[in-house]
């Protein structure tokens, strides 16, 4: 559901960094993102609020995640037992493709940090933002799907 980034052209110091919080509604492809100096359980759980208050009252909210420690504390666990139609669902270890959010994450990296340059932190937190609007007035959802039957993963039977 979110990561973060960092990566700076110009002349502000390596230290300097910007978390990105982003939720990808995969039915519409709109993102809904926040930016924080920090990655924290708080600003996660802040974050948290703002996904549930975006969406439909009592609307299930699956939310893929991966598995930093900021995703797994106390706070992020008494925010789940007050809103139980959210669910948190982590991906494997190295298989942060099984999570659609990456996808745009890439699309970030290739169209705004590559080419950007970025005269401070503020700088960089606009440009970005300015890019999430942007894709939100023509979101396009991530379809995946599976043309080739012979290409799907088959069971085995118990030897």
């Amino acid at each position: 559901m979110e990561s973060s980034r960092s990566n700076w052209s110009g002349s502000i110091s390596r230290n300097d960094t910007l978390s990105l919080f982003a939720a990808f509604n995969a039915a519409t492809g709109e993102v809904l993102g926040k930016t924080a100096a920090r990655h924290t359980s708080e600003l996660f759980v802040a974050f948290l609020i703002d996904v549930v208050a975006s969406q439909p009252k009592r609307r299930e909210i699956h939310v893929i995640c991966d598995n930093v420690s900021s995703h797994k504390t106390e706070r992020v666990a008494a925010f789940l037992n007050a809103h139980r139609n959210v669910s948190l669902h982590f991906t494997p270890t190295y298989s942060s493709w099984l999570n659609q959010v990456e996808n745009w994450f890439s699309r970030i990296q290739r169209d705004v940090i590559a080419r950007g340059i970025f005269t401070s932190v503020k700088d960089w937190d606009r440009k970005l933002m300015h890019y999430i609007r942007e894709h939100n007035k023509n979101p396009k959802p991530i379809k995946w799907k599976y043309d080739d039957p012979s290409r799907r993963i088959r069971s085995v039977p118990n030897q």
